[in-house]
């Protein structure tokens, strides 16, 4: 798919520069403890509790350990589902995730029965709508799953909300022991001239590297400048797809998102020509036999699902030539 060796590439200064959204997101995972627990199945139940610290404030969402003394809370107290706005401010244009589609206020509440403020969403009709003083109450979802955003929003009023008496036998679940809360972030990456010609030239199966001048060093993927000495890379080459193993794991844990059922192996390969390796999957290959200085090769995707990306490289696999001597690969470990 590439060259056999490195070979020198001409890229265009006048070429503009790959732009794109990017989004980086995953779900944070942890667990709660033995008293955020109870807070956060009372939630499931349509109920609001809170901690009484040593001064005999009561802290809503519970805290874990006595801000005075700093013991450990469990005194569990019931608070009602009304309070009132401690401070808040208006959202004139809600964002994705948030609770509400329409403008509304993020206020400080503070529930009936509580000592400190509670913050979430507030639905009214217009910012004059709200107000310092203003009772609000909870309004539930409908299917609550032991979360805080089992509390829809807040809604002005001081009438509590209704909640029917669970149908049927008693609710028999596990307690709430684990939240999962997604996140995200979105923006609009736009490349530099170095990675825009690594990206094109991965879309064609080409390795692009970059140096600075003749005998510089040469690093791959592509990039602005040398990191070792700040000078800018204006040398460009092709690299072969063929490279050595300098170090290696084998991933035996399965996590969220995964696509390779484990064992299998995660290596940084020093392609021929580099000096510089980077990460990339071995197979085609026991995970047990994968080992440093052994020589690899890329697999590549059939043509038609090439794309701007180094995941046109499926994996590499043992070439079957020898290991690599142990000194021409000691200083890229």
């Amino acid at each position: 798919m590439t060259t056999s060796q490195s070979s020198p590439v001409q890229i265009d200064p006048h070429e503009p520069p790959l732009s794109a959204p990017l989004r980086l997101s995953f779900d944070y995972t942890r667990s709660v403890g033995p008293l955020l627990s109870q807070f956060f199945t009372a939630l499931r139940e349509r109920r609001i509790v809170g901690v009484r610290g040593s001064d005999g404030r009561v802290h809503v969402p519970p805290a874990e350990f006595d801000p005075v003394t700093y013991e450990r809370l469990t005194e569990i107290v019931p608070v009602a589902s009304v309070g009132t706005v401690a401070s808040w401010t208006w959202q004139p244009a809600p964002l994705e995730g948030q609770p509400l589609d329409r403008p509304f206020a993020w206020a400080l509440i503070r529930l009936d029965g509580a000592d400190t403020p509670l913050l979430h969403a507030v639905a009214a009709g217009s910012s004059d709508d709200v107000g310092t003083g203003a009772r609000v109450h909870a309004h539930w979802i409908d299917e609550p799953v032991g979360a805080i955003t089992d509390i829809a929003y807040f809604t002005l009023g001081a009438q509590q909300e209704p909640v029917a008496e669970p149908e049927g036998e008693a609710d028999d679940r596990d307690p709430v022991t684990v939240q999962v809360t997604p996140s995200a972030i979105e923006i609009q990456h736009t490349a530099s001239l170095p990675e825009s010609a690594y990206l094109r030239a991965l879309q064609q199966g080409k390795l692009l590297g970059g140096r600075t001048g003749k005998d510089g060093k040469v690093y791959f993927p592509a990039r602005e400048a040398d990191p070792a000495t700040g000078q800018q890379l204006d040398d460009f080459i092709e690299l072969p797809d063929k490279g050595t193993v300098t170090t290696f794991a084998v991933i035996n844990i399965p996590f969220a998102g995964q696509r390779i059922k484990p064992p299998y192996v995660a290596a940084y390969v020093l392609l021929d020509g580099a000096d510089i390796a980077f990460l990339h999957l071995i197979q085609e290959i026991d995970a047990a036999d994968v080992r440093m200085g052994m020589r690899v090769e890329a697999v590549w995707k059939p043509r038609d699902e090439w794309g701007l990306a180094i995941d046109n490289i499926e994996y590499f696999r043992p070439t079957g030539e020898p290991d690599a001597d142990y000194d021409t690969y000691k200083h890229h470990l």
